[in-house]
């Protein structure tokens, strides 16, 4: 796996910096390898969408842009609407994160698909770019936002806040901004001006409100904003990520946090390394934070007949990074409110992983959440920390189960299956996609947007893609 390497703070500034990379990067300083992942990472986030729009959540924001009235022609992926520029940004980012089915670079903990794509199929749509400038786009932000997570080193968790929203939003206002045709000086407001726009609590972990699957879409409407006032001449602030109440010192509100931040890791290695090679893939839709110890349920599952009856005692190793997230309160976290709120406990996935031998979508419905058998056996999961963690690189997991006849059975994933150094390949990727499409019943033209997206840099309208991803 590359990554780029540790740095000092850059000497010009990280907005400037990046705006640099913004305005030069081509298509063809793109490595073919990396066009072809990014397709995939694209069609991943497209299945997801359609499968989402099958569910209340999505429709729900869906009325809500109802409300709001605003007409537009820009195409919802999955849907027949058409809405705003900025309002299709918003909703296609719900869709593309409902489910929290999507992609996570794993060292900057965050999703940038899931914001970088809607900003970029809007924006490019408003533009009728063509589909190597919306590709080029894309790359563009998830290089962007993955890098401005990593400088934190999954701090934002520990203090409150979702890397997705906040860093997505900087990221979208430079894929946005390619859009409009901003010049270097521009792109550097731009950043400025999303600053005050950046934003996203985890406080929906608390009772499982819906509230993390609107970061992406927010920070994609929220850089489609800031780009556009940018490109008018408004001004924005010159050290946003490094100055005095910049990003790093006002959000990372402890000096711990701060002292590990490393800035330079912002604007190291662009154009030669490439973080979007490090974009883990998930094969369980759930918080990626569960995914170690749900892979060890299953595998035990299936190497040894577990029932109920014969299980004492269950103890998952999680890292110390993700307790908050997936193992507090442990009370809230043994009785899910939700669907939602299931994706994110460690004592349901496992309990349900270890007694169904999977954990899909099915095991997130209605019935498997008030099911008798998960809720008792998650009544027996603990968790402890796991000091042997390479997190935030790897989000690993270990599931020991201690049998009443004394006997132990443990299972542990190191490096969590998706991941960069255990990756999903583009093949797995697609049946995960038709998978997707067929919840989402797209039957015909599930094919045909498979054909579009991994084509993508061969089509002439962005207009066109975006027509064709709608219903």
């Amino acid at each position: 796996m590359a990554t780029a390497a540790k740095a000092t703070q850059p000497a010009t500034g990280i907005a400037n910096q990046l705006a640099t990379f913004a305005h030069s990067l081509r298509y063809e300083d793109i490595p073919e390898r990396v066009r072809e992942r990014a397709k995939h990472l694209i069609l991943d986030s497209v299945g997801i969408a359609h499968a989402s729009g099958t569910y209340h959540f999505a429709t729900v924001a869906l009325q809500a842009a109802d409300i709001l009235g605003d007409q537009g022609d820009c195409p919802v992926i999955g849907q027949k609407r058409k809405l705003s520029v900025r309002d299709a940004a918003l909703v296609n980012g719900i869709l593309c994160h409902g489910l929290d089915f999507d992609d996570t670079h794993s060292a900057g903990v965050i999703h940038a698909t899931t914001s970088v794509f809607p900003a970029a199929l809007a924006a490019a749509h408003r533009a009728n770019a063509s589909g190597k400038e919306l590709l080029t786009a894309y790359v563009l932000g998830v290089e962007v936002a993955a890098r401005l997570g990593m400088v934190v080193k999954g701090g934002l968790h520990q203090i409150g806040f979702h890397p997705t929203g906040v860093f997505g939003a900087f990221a979208c206002a430079l894929v946005a901004g390619r859009l409009m045709g901003l010049d270097e000086k521009q792109f550097a407001m731009a950043q400025g001006i999303v600053l005050s726009m950046a934003s996203g609590s985890l406080e929906f972990l608390e009772d499982g409100a819906w509230t993390k699957r609107m970061h992406p879409g927010w920070a994609a409407s929220a850089g489609i904003t800031a780009a556009a006032l940018a490109k008018a001449g408004y001004i924005g602030a010159s050290r946003p990520y490094e100055g005095r109440f910049g990003f790093y010192n006002a959000y990372l509100n402890n000096k711990e946090s701060r002292d590990k931040c490393d800035l330079g890791l912002a604007t190291a290695d662009l154009k030669s390394v490439w973080e979007i090679e490090n974009v883990a893939i998930k094969p369980f839709p759930a918080c990626h934070f569960t995914h170690g110890c749900i892979d060890a349920a299953v595998t035990l599952a299936k190497k040894h007949p577990i029932k109920l009856a014969d299980i004492k005692r269950v103890r998952a190793l999680i890292p110390q990074g993700v307790v908050k997230t997936v193992a507090e309160p442990v009370a809230n976290k043994r009785r899910p409110k939700s669907e939602y709120d299931a994706e994110f406990s460690i004592p349901f996935t496992v309990s349900a992983s270890l007694l169904r031998g999977q954990f899909t979508l099915k095991e997130l419905d209605d019935a498997s959440l008030a099911d008798p058998d998960i809720l008792a056996l998650a009544d027996r999961v603990d968790y402890e920390v796991d000091t042997a963690s390479g997190f935030p690189r790897y989000y690993s997991g270990e599931v020991v189960v201690e049998l009443k006849d004394g006997r132990e059975l443990r299972q542990r994933e190191d490096i969590n299956r998706g991941n960069a150094e255990r990756p999903i390949s583009n093949g797995e990727i697609a049946v995960k996609y038709e998978n997707n499409i067929k919840v989402a019943g797209a039957g015909a033209r599930g094919g045909k947007v498979r054909e579009t997206i991994l084509g993508l840099d061969r089509a002439n309208s962005a207009r066109d893609v975006a027509q064709l991803l709608s219903v």
